[in-house]
């Protein structure tokens, strides 16, 4: 396999994604697409000279007509948020941007798995699915898993544990309607609220888990960052080079991204993120988790959100 991705956006999240994917060796050609030509060719470029102390890798910037052949075809363009913009407040500008892509790249790399980045990134995995002719286990945006990644950060910090022993998931729309269902929570197989009491070390302080406050930390970590040093990148280039690693190994991952739902929870014609197996062909399957009454609610009223805001955009 060649292991061949394209990446349409050459700006910090795009070329992040680029730098951490030739860090770690996941692909053996990086096609780096950009309406910034000069851009694109700076980022290859930078990144390329480090490659002698890299798995091999071939990384240039490219056109449209380069990404034949192509694994994976990552989209990250567009405007990117503003300080106190929520990721909806783009939409439209977005959209628009999407819609001079979407011809233009599945034109070229019709079979390729696409991983939708660019914000909302659900209203553009939307447009996605309806306005190209991918078939639709091939389309998938990133959704929640940054927001997952973040919550599994805290939750590790919060009980001094490895990263790794927390298991846990952000659903819905990546934006202020996510929710953490905590009925699926847990730290080591023990479910998260029982883990302070199974502890025997009692000199360990641990404090009591505020569930509210954990998600209130979450949805506004993205904002803090952008306030702080105007944008986010590396969080987000980690969590899709895991994405795309999980693919092209056809591990089958449960992942929290963000995929057309046809009846899934009663949920129809919206895309937003609910637990899905990634693998080799995109995705393979959806897991319809036993959600409690309540998160079930939030999941809908989630759904409800994004299809307020796709019933105002100009998608034509």
């Amino acid at each position: 396999m060649s292991n061949k991705i394209t990446i349409i956006g050459s700006g910090s999240v795009g070329a992040t994604i680029a730098y951490t994917m030739t860090v770690t060796g996941l692909a053996a050609e990086i096609n780096m697409i950009d309406i910034n030509v000069e851009k694109s060719l700076g980022e290859a470029l930078d990144i390329r000279q480090g490659t002698p102390f890299t798995p091999p890798v071939s990384i240039y910037a490219g056109t449209y007509e380069d990404a034949v052949g192509s694994d994976i075809v990552v989209i990250t363009s567009g405007v990117a948020r503003k300080p106190g913009q929520s990721r909806l407040e783009l939409a439209q500008i977005n959209v628009n941007i999407m819609k001079t892509i979407i011809p233009q790249i599945s034109k070229y790399a019709p079979d390729a798995i696409y991983v939708i980045v660019a914000n909302p990134v659900d209203i553009l995995t939307y447009q996605f699915y309806k306005y190209s002719n991918i078939p639709g286990n091939h389309i998938i945006g990133s959704g929640t898993l940054l927001d997952t990644a973040r919550l599994r950060a805290r939750l590790a910090e919060y009980f001094g544990l490895n990263q790794q022993a927390v298991h846990a998931y952000v659903l819905g729309e990546h934006g202020d309607s996510s929710f953490v269902p905590w009925s699926l929570a847990n730290v080591a197989n023990i479910h998260i609220d029982k883990y302070k009491d199974s502890i025997m070390n009692k000199d360990k302080i641990i404090p009591d888990l505020n569930h509210d406050e954990i998600e209130d930390y979450i949805r506004k970590s993205g904002g803090k960052i952008i306030r702080r040093k105007g944008a986010t990148f590396f969080a987000v280039a980690v969590s899709v080079t895991h994405l795309c690693k999980c693919i092209l190994s056809g591990s089958e991952s449960a992942l929290s991204v963000s995929t057309l739902h046809e009846g899934e929870y009663g949920i129809d014609d919206v895309c937003l993120s609910t637990l899905t197996i990634v693998g080799r062909n995109g995705v393979e399957s959806k897991l319809q988790a036993p959600l409690t009454d309540d998160e079930q609610a939030k999941l809908q009223h989630s759904a409800q959100c994004l299809k307020d805001v796709i019933a105002q955009i100009d998608f034509e």
